[in-house]
């Protein structure tokens, strides 16, 4: 048995999130079925971890076991992205270890969240639309809060079958692009619906709803209740992973 890490990219809007899910179509079950067809034996893969219903990958990692080795990997990538939508693109695969494992062995992850500030129909899919006042400099002195604690229970989906809140923040930024707002954030894990959370209270801070002092009552309350609403999910990309090896 032969392992193999693929790096891809994809537009979330027309699927249910990465995972496989009865009546929906997720991109696993998309990438499953065309590694199957091209590779003439029955492909599982296992991603490095959930994107929800409409959120986007600048770049995913998954890996996959075959039986036979492959020997010409950029053929392969040719003929995958031949038979593959237009909104999901195979870009590299190499082989691996065994013990390789695109989920558990990723040490870090960053995401990034788009807010557009002015109208734009090129960018109704792939950013938050907002064009009121928001304090930035109030929104980043929260956001360094974050690295000071590691239970994150009020910015998680309830009732979650993760063992622990727990997560170590290294980065959490906002930077004006152009006419976006982008939020940076990278950590060792995150848990479902935390980044779409974390930037929700965010929103509250600069728009003067919450203060630096609620916010991190909001942290220490370990209350999803208490944190901001989840902002729109199309809004929201995963733009790297990162492995020791």
């Amino acid at each position: 048995m032969f392992r193999y890490f693929l790096q891809l990219s994809y537009k979330g809007t027309r699927y249910f999130g990465w995972q496989i899910q009865p009546n929906a179509v997720s991109v696993q079950e998309v990438l499953e079925k065309t590694l199957s067809t091209v590779l003439r034996e029955s492909v599982a893969v296992v991603g490095a971890g959930r994107t929800d219903t409409g959120v986007h990958a600048l770049f995913y990692i998954l890996h996959f076991d075959v039986l036979n080795e492959i020997t010409e990997s950029e053929k392969l990538v040719f003929h995958l992205n031949r038979f593959l939508p237009d909104d999901i693109a195979i870009n590299k695969i190499w082989k691996v270890e065994n013990e390789m494992h695109a989920r558990f062995s990723a040490v870090s992850r960053t995401y990034k969240y788009f807010i557009s500030t002015e109208k734009n129909p090129f960018k109704a899919e792939t950013s938050f639309l907002y064009t009121g006042f928001l304090d930035v400099d109030k929104m980043n002195e929260a956001a360094r809060i974050l690295f000071y604690y590691n239970d994150f229970t009020s910015f998680s989906k309830l009732h979650t079958d993760v063992k622990t809140n727990n997560c170590k923040i290294y980065e959490a930024a906002w930077k004006q692009e152009d006419k976006q707002l982008v939020f940076s954030i990278k950590a060792d894990r995150f848990l479902r619906n935390m980044v779409r959370a974390i930037v929700g209270t965010l929103l509250d801070v600069g728009k003067g709803k919450t203060t630096i002092e609620d916010f991190k009552k909001i942290i220490e309350s370990k209350d999803r209740g208490a944190a901001g609403t989840s902002v729109p999910p199309q809004g929201l990309f995963l733009v790297d992973i990162e492995y020791n090896a």
